[in-house]
């Protein structure tokens, strides 16, 4: 692919912005390529965690900018219809998806850190909606910004497109955590072995409800997950697990 690389190590896939001249601006192309990569990922059962890193000074530079003038509106509906199929589909694997955030994310590309399911970030990392600046308000940034963060932090950011620092997208709640600049990889890797650890059926279970739950008001969610858990409790990792608990020894995940 001409613009994101894949690599695998053990349960581990790792997917690379790697447009570092153009600050990893997420093109008609690229949308394309990474949904492409995430859908494979996705189907792939050897996967148990995703790592969504970049290449180059910034994170993401959001939409290319370059493409979007002059354009008729087939072409900027086409756009912004890829790229939603992108943030759902990162959000619909089963596979947990963590961002490695090394530096600027903005527009988009803040857009598609705030979509993954967990984001470690580098205390140099930034954050930012700058749209309205150049009259093209993040209005499909601020869905997934707005489900990530308060209302009033978002509407602050989204209004006056200046960008935050990590220590303030931790304490928003769009950055799970912030480390060093020298720790992000063994930090987002010491998540990620974490997480494949434990049953992806059951992993994948967790996420699918996680996401679903969200959606619905709170009797519904508490009825919704009442049943998933149920279904949980009966599948065999599950069993395995608790057996493992109370008899003080590492569980065997068989997947169902």
């Amino acid at each position: 692919m001409a613009n994101v690389l894949t690599e695998r190590e053990g349960t581990l896939a790792f997917v690379t912005l790697n447009r570092p001249e153009r600050r990893n601006a997420l093109s008609l192309e690229t949308l394309q390529e990474l949904i492409e990569v995430f859908r494979g990922i996705g189907d792939d059962t050897s996967v148990r965690v995703a790592v969504l890193r970049a290449n180059g000074p910034a994170f993401s530079a959001g939409h290319d900018i370059s493409e979007m003038t002059g354009r008729d509106d087939a072409f900027y509906r086409r756009l912004f219809e890829v790229c939603t199929q992108l943030m759902e589909l990162i959000q619909s694997i089963p596979q947990p998806v963590i961002a490695q955030v090394h530096a600027m994310a903005t527009a988009a590309g803040c857009q598609l850190v705030a979509s993954c399911d967990v984001v470690v970030a580098s205390s140099e990392a930034r954050f930012a909606t700058p749209g309205v600046k150049i009259g093209l308000f993040c209005s499909t940034p601020m869905v997934a910004l707005s489900r990530a963060v308060g209302a009033k932090k978002a509407m602050e950011m989204l209004l006056t497109g200046e960008a935050i620092p990590a220590a303030e997208a931790l304490s928003a709640g769009l950055v799970s955590r912030v480390v060093p600049p020298a720790e992000l990889e063994s930090a987002v890797r010491a998540v990620a072995s974490r997480i494949a650890s434990s049953s992806p059926f059951v992993v994948a279970i967790g996420k699918r409800a996680f996401y679903r739950q969200l959606q619905m008001p709170q009797p519904l969610a508490y009825d919704y997950a009442q049943d998933v858990m149920s279904l949980n409790a009966s599948a065999a990792d599950a069993q395995e697990g608790m057996k493992a608990f109370l008899e003080k020894r590492p569980a065997k995940w068989c997947g169902r």
